[in-house]
């Protein structure tokens, strides 16, 4: 029997979870007719379901919030608008709310481990922190250690060999960049983790929206770097996290007991 089944038994004894929510539960899924959300996600893949705001009502978020806080899991919501954000803030004033990164957070009850390993996000200029500081949010709310650097673009290359020693201390570093995505070639040239290219849509005309910042990362000539897709923060955060837990538990693997 695993740990979460056996959670879900303690509440419904508890008197903290109802039978019809209990069953929902271990189903697998919770069907609120306006989504159908995945609540075996985290004993699948490590982390519950992450809520996508954009094009959804508050109400709908609401909603989401509420099934997955009564299922016990951590509430993590991005791309989260104004009006969203406002209307969060009414229901759940204990979350936290990133305005710039347009992310919400409300943990799950009790303590929570010390964070792991280190993912270091690097921004090219100041316009790329709202995809930056989705991704270090991501990354955090993981459960990981993050750490941000920002504007240190190839225009002023200097700015960034500056960081290497920070940079070389990361288990993972996420560079993210618009105009011409070239910061993340070059941090791939200093480090021996893994770099994840995250393009931004910043940049003039002839950017098309990230589209060149996007090209320029998929043919980096440093090998270890791999891009997601343009603005995805969020993306680059996860998978950021995922890479450091697995690190992690190789790590406790070889330590003694």
């Amino acid at each position: 029997m695993t740990t979460d089944v056996r959670h879900v038994l303690g509440l419904v004894r508890d008197g903290a979870l109802s039978i019809d929510d209990a069953a929902a539960q271990l189903g697998g899924v919770a069907d609120l007719g306006f989504a159908t959300l995945d609540l075996g996600r985290k004993e699948r893949c490590g982390f519950p379901e992450v809520v996508f705001a954009e094009g959804k009502t508050a109400e709908w978020v609401e909603g989401a919030v509420r099934r997955l806080a009564a299922a016990g899991h951590d509430c993590f919501v991005t791309r989260v608008n104004p009006a969203q954000a406002d209307h969060l803030a009414v229901h759940f004033p204990a979350a936290e709310q990133d305005r710039i990164a347009r992310t919400f957070w409300l943990p799950a009850p009790g303590e929570r481990p010390a964070p792991v390993g280190k993912v270091c996000v690097v921004t090219a200029g100041t316009s790329d922190l709202p995809v930056a500081q989705e991704a270090a949010n991501t990354a955090r709310v993981m459960g990981c250690g993050v750490e941000l650097i920002v504007d240190v673009g190839v225009a002023g290359i200097h700015r960034v060999l500056r960081q290497r020693e920070r940079l070389a201390a990361a288990d993972v570093v996420i560079v993210v960049a618009g105009m011409d995505g070239a910061l993340p070639s070059v941090v791939g040239g200093l480090v021996d983790c893994p770099v994840i290219a995250c393009p931004t849509s910043i940049g003039y005309g002839a950017a098309f929206g990230g589209v060149a910042a996007l090209l320029t990362m998929l043919n980096s000539c440093s090998a270890g770097v791999c891009s997601v897709n343009i603005d995805a923060g969020f993306k680059a955060g996860y998978t950021a996290a995922l890479i450091v837990k697995r690190i992690e538990k190789a790590r406790n693997a070889k330590t003694p007991v």
